[in-house]
């Protein structure tokens, strides 16, 4: 009974040997091919000067899928029905992407500010109602480093569905201050000792050129626009040098800056009735 038992068994493996072997032989070339498929396309990514992050990430994607596909076709040769096993791989898939709706939605975000670049690390950029530094740019979220060294850490969705300012992608960038002078001062002179500050220091370009005219008559002063353009690393370093030295050099050639007051007029009824 046993012996008629194995020799059943050893008939019926013989029998499937060829789709046994031809299973291993799929499952070792298709690992292979996946491993180097995977290879090539995360140095193709890296030639084309895609992000580290994204290249790693779409390498293990593509992987992945190769490995299931490898799987799938192996089972195949086994003669296992793969529709079945397909159909439980996709409800298991809906069902963890359901549960992962957020974190797929930041991954997503991710993998479109890796490809696009809206910024990139090291840059100062406004974000999500956030600014600071970029110091780290993952799938689920970047992280930024405030002025003041806060650590922010700002989901990707929310980036990539705000707007986003990237406030040293250019080279260059403009100074915008706004001097104000009293009614009663010369507006030509002002007007020549901000020209002779843009002149006098030499970081600030020539081309663009510095704008200094009057932009408005507000209520308590003449209203100057002075936008002298520097290079981006020289922005506040330049602006705050230049508040300093209009505030003293308008001091020691007299021109005031007003600030805005208010002139109180007290009548005093007097009565025409004198007092008993």
């Amino acid at each position: 009974m046993e012996v008629g038992m194995v020799s059943s068994v050893w008939i019926y493996l013989l029998s499937i040997a060829p789709q046994i072997i031809g299973a291993i032989l799929i499952l070792i070339i298709g690992f292979w091919l996946s491993k180097r498929i995977a290879n090539f396309c995360e140095r193709l990514l890296e030639k084309r000067e895609f992000d580290v992050t994204l290249s790693r990430f779409l390498r293990g994607v593509i992987y992945y899928s190769l490995v299931i596909l490898v799987l799938i076709a192996a089972a195949g040769q086994l003669g296992i029905n793969t529709m079945s096993f397909l159909t439980v791989l996709g409800a298991l898939g809906l069902a963890v992407g359901l549960a992962l709706k957020d974190s797929l939605s930041n991954i997503a975000a991710g993998i479109m500010i890796l490809i696009f670049r809206p910024f990139k690390v090291g840059d100062a950029v406004t974000v999500a109602g956030v600014t600071g530094g970029v110091q780290l740019i993952g799938l689920f979220n970047t992280i930024l480093h405030t002025p003041d060294n806060q650590k922010i850490i700002v989901p990707n969705a929310k980036i990539l569905g705000d707007i986003i300012t990237n406030i040293t992608a250019n080279d260059t960038r403009r100074i915008d201050l706004v001097v104000g002078i009293s009614y009663e001062d010369d507006i030509d002179k002002a007007k020549a000792l901000l020209w002779e500050m843009a002149a006098k220091d030499p970081r600030i370009l020539k081309d663009p050129a510095t704008t200094v005219a009057v932009a408005e008559l507000a209520d308590s002063s003449v209203n100057l626009v002075f936008r002298p353009w520097v290079k981006t690393s020289d922005y506040w370093a330049v602006r705050f040098d230049l508040i300093e030295q209009i505030k003293k050099t308008f001091d020691q050639e007299g021109i005031s800056i007003p600030y805005p007051q208010q002139d109180v007029h007290l009548f005093v009824e007097k009565s025409s009735e004198k007092k008993q």
